[in-house]
């Protein structure tokens, strides 16, 4: 990755090490209190309650977690390039404090002493916040996110910020002005975008979970490619106040962890932060997603006995490679042997009608499924015109001196904003002109409006919509950069579900199999809003099933601070 060079904050006094082992027992440890009980990793695959298990019964301190985590960054991220700032001092810091509280006693939960890794489109007064973009090298925001408080105040220790396309604007993480990161699984491709850098930080295991944000698939999408599992919850469940916007109405903060389990902790985290200044940011009382950890799974030979879930015919159509069907269809067939009773009009794929069960099936078909992609990329671009418009070097960004005002209004945009961006923002501004925002923008609206319609209509009837996550697996670097019509087209399985404001999350599916045997595939299901606990309890039976009869492995596969 020459020319690449990771923003490294550093202060005299601390040093990164670890022992031989990767667990530093401190001597002369006394009781720390009330130790609490949490899940082993063994039966849920959750890394957080495996590290927070051992953190209280004094195996390990958060500060010995946060070094090895710190070590893995060393080794890996010049290859993947998925971290741009860390601060090591800051981050032992973090540490050294959860571990003072948690000797006195004081326990702030699950998520304390774990490291967690920031987008770096979410503001952080600890860290510069670019946006992967040129035009923000130098900012440091004066505030921290409101969901970067919330981990805060959950004892999360913030290990660095994560690479992403410029401003969230690419499918890739290839559009990154600070370059493009790598996917862990093979390193000639891409991780998916715009959350890529996220992903592929929890993948490569240089944290144990990160925050993404989520426009149009940009948390499920990496996800998917990196083989995590990605949450975009209800727009409105999460705050977005501290969020560098692209699309308003469309963005959400999502969460990148390696389990169901991970990713309930997450949220339950994430959702406490309630702030009044953030009018899109919804009061709902819903169910604590904590009350996923009630069900009783051994007892059930078929858990999801009951549950009914419709496979939504046009996202198995033309367009999905054979590699991702297949790996589909298993996901779909395991289902139904959990219980459930799904819904799908075999004869319209004859070549894998012998995946399905015999039985009563029927269509589920979304007539505006196909409408929603075209729909979302003029309603997305067109908002994004509007917010991008700050970055002109006088309100908000760095500057290109000039002595005519034009020239420095159109100089500081052209040379620090990448061609994606300037390529977006000009699409954005053609479908808002005079003469053309009734033939696009409006019409847009009303497609947004059946899309969401549609979709509602159909989870009034079943528990869940069972879709691929992507169309194929994993492009090779370079491949979509040199093609955006075929980026655009990537983000066909989710962005209807940004359209609606529904939750959705992907899961790991069985491996693609033939030439791509070594690459994830996600199956994404999407629920009903404000449903994010019913959606984690289903995920995460699927999840424990497809550990015992899909052979997929728990993730991390090589979990770092096993003896």
């Amino acid at each position: 990755m020459g020319g690449i060079e990771l923003h490294v904050i550093r202060r005299p006094g601390v040093h990164v090490r670890t022992s031989e082992k990767g667990n530093c027992n401190r001597s002369g440890t006394k009781s720390r209190g009330t130790i609490r009980a949490y899940s082993n990793y063994e039966s849920s695959g959750s890394v957080i309650r495996h590290i927070a298990q051992r953190l209280r019964q004094g195996d390990l301190s958060a500060e010995d977690v946060t070094k090895v985590y710190l070590k893995q960054i060393e080794k890996t991220n010049t290859v993947i390039n998925s971290l741009v700032a860390i601060d090591p001092d800051f981050a032992i810091r973090q540490a050294r404090a959860i571990d003072r509280e948690l000797f006195n006693g004081i326990d702030r939960g699950p998520l304390a002493g774990i490291p967690i890794a920031i987008k770096d489109n979410i503001c952080t007064v600890d860290f510069p916040t670019t946006a992967g973009s040129n035009c923000l090298k130098e900012h440091k925001p004066p505030y921290d996110a409101d969901v970067v408080r919330a981990l805060k105040n959950a004892g999360a220790v913030l290990i660095g910020k994560a690479n992403m396309d410029e401003f969230g604007m690419g499918s890739t993480s290839e559009s990154s002005q600070l370059g493009a990161t790598r996917n862990p699984w093979d390193v000639s491709r891409v991780p998916g975008g715009s959350s890529g850098g996220s992903a592929a930080a929890v993948a490569a295991q240089q944290c144990v979970a990160a925050v993404g944000t989520d426009t149009g698939g940009s948390v499920r999408q990496p996800a998917s490619h990196c083989g995590l599992v990605g949450l975009k919850p209800t727009y409105g469940k999460l705050t977005r106040g501290g969020l560098l916007a692209y699309a308003s109405s469309f963005d959400c903060v999502g969460t990148l962890t390696s389990s169901v389990e991970d990713c309930a902790v997450m949220l339950q985290a994430l959702s406490r932060q309630r702030i009044c200044s953030d009018l899109t940011q919804i009061t709902h009382d819903a169910q604590n997603s904590s009350a996923m950890d009630h069900i009783d799974y051994a007892s059930k030979i078929k858990p999801l006995d009951g549950c009914r879930f419709g496979v939504i015919r046009q996202a198995t159509e033309s367009g999905v490679s054979d590699a991702v069907l297949d790996s589909f269809w298993d996901s779909v067939n395991l289902i139904r042997e959990l219980g459930v009773i799904t819904f799908f009009q075999a004869e319209n794929i004859p070549s894998f009608s012998s995946f399905l069960y015999e039985g009563d099936v029927e269509s589920v078909s979304c007539e505006s499924f196909a409408h929603g992609l075209p729909a979302y990329y003029i309603l997305a671009l067109s908002e994004a015109s509007s917010n991008l418009a700050r970055y002109d070097g006088i309100r908000e960004g760095l500057s290109i001196s000039s002595e005519e005002l034009t020239n420095f209004y159109s100089g500081n945009r052209s040379k620090l904003l990448g061609d994606e961006v300037k390529r977006r923002i000009l699409m954005g501004t053609y479908t808002l002109s005079a003469g053309y925002a009734d033939a696009y923008y409006e019409r847009a609206l009303k497609v947004r409006s059946l899309v969401r319609n549609e979709l509602r209509s159909k989870l009034n009837q079943y528990d869940g919509l069972l879709t691929p996550a992507v169309a194929n697996v994993a492009p090779k670097l370079n491949t979509e950069l040199r093609d955006p019509l075929a980026m655009y087209v990537a983000d066909i399985m989710t962005v209807n579900v940004n359209l609606s404001g529904l939750p959705a999350i992907v899961l790991r599916g069985k491996q693609a199999p033939g030439v791509n045997s070594n690459l994830p595939v996600g199956l994404q299901l999407i629920g009903q809003a404000f449903g994010e606990v019913e959606l984690l309890k289903i995920a995460s039976v699927f999840e424990r099933a497809t550990r015992q009869q899909l052979g997929v492995q728990s993730f991390p596969e090589d979990f770092l601070l096993e003896n």
